[in-house]
C-alpha cells in the first residue's frame, strides 16, 4: 500500500495503515496544530534532510512505565551527590539545539532540523512540549524534551555533555512525571540506553488504548 501524502487538511490516516518499519505518511508541515494532532493520534515526525517530511507510527512502540524505572546503585550515588541541578521548561530552545548538535553513533547528521526546532518551540509556547535541563556549575550539560498528551509523555531526544547528565535528567523527570499522573513514557523506538532504564516494547494497539483512553487527563507540566 503506498504511503499517504498529506495535504493542507489537518488529518492523519489510522496508525494501522503504517508501513513497516512504521512510516505512515509524508508531507504536511510542522505547525502547532498539525504537531498537536499528530501526538494525540499516536504519530510523530522523523524527517531526513533533503527528503519530504515523514510521519511515523511504529509497531511495536518502545515505552517505559514509570513504576518500572530501573536505577542502578551507581546512579543512586550520583543522584545523591548533588552534583547536578535539574530544572523544567527553563530553556526549551537550548535543549533542542544541544540535542541537534550531538553526534550519534550510526547516524549521519540529525533529524532535528531548524524547521523542527522552530515548530517544537511554538508547540512549547502553546503549552504542549516540555524540556528538562541538567546543570553543572551553572552550565547546561544535559537534558531532554518531548510532548505530553494527557497521561502519556512522548520523549523526542536527549543529550549529555558530561557522563551521567542525561540519565540524571531522565530519572528525575520520570519521578516527577509519575507524581503528576503520567502513566506512560513513550520512547518511540528502541535504544539500549533506555532499555537499561527499564523501557520495553509494547504493541501499538495497546499503546493507542492508553493514549486515547477515557482516563486521559488534560496535559500540564512535565
Amino acid at each position: 500500500m503506498p504511503v499517504l501524502r498529506l495535504t493542507r487538511a489537518l488529518v492523519f490516516p489510522p496508525v494501522e495503515l503504517a508501513e513497516p518499519p512504521g512510516v505512515l505518511a509524508v508531507g504536511g508541515d510542522l505547525s502547532v496544530e498539525r504537531l498537536w494532532l499528530a501526538y494525540r493520534s499516536g504519530v510523530f515526525p522523523w524527517p531526513e534532510r533533503g527528503q519530504p517530511l515523514t510521519w511515523w507510527a511504529p509497531d511495536p512502540r518502545f515505552v517505559l512505565f514509570p513504576e518500572r524505572l530501573r536505577v542502578s546503585q551507581s546512579m543512586r550515588r550520583v543522584l545523591k551527590s548533588g552534583r547536578f541541578e535539574v530544572t523544567y521548561d527553563r530553556d526549551f530552545r537550548a535543549v533542542m539545539a544541544n540535542c541537534a548538535a550531538v553526534r550519534r553513533r550510526g547516524q549521519r547528521g540529525t533529524w532535528i532540523t531548524p524547521a523542527m526546532i522552530e515548530g517544537y518551540c511554538r508547540l512549547h509556547e502553546a503549552g504542549h512540549a516540555h524540556s528538562v535541563e541538567v546543570w553543572e556549575g551553572g552550565a547546561l550539560v544535559g537534558g531532554l524534551y518531548g510532548v505530553r498528551v494527557g497521561r502519556v509523555f512522548t520523549g523526542e531526544s536527549m543529550f549529555a555533555r558530561v557522563s551521567n547528565a542525561s540519565k540524571v535528567g531522565f530519572i528525575r523527570f520520570v519521578e516527577k512525571a509519575a507524581r503528576e499522573g503520567v502513566a506512560l513514557i513513550d520512547c518511540e523506538v528502541p535504544t539500549g540506553h533506555l532499555a537499561s532504564l527499564g523501557a520495553e516494547e509494547m504493541p501499538r494497539d495497546a499503546f493507542m488504548r492508553i493514549l486515547t483512553g477515557p482516563a486521559d487527563a488534560p496535559g500540564g507540566g512535565v
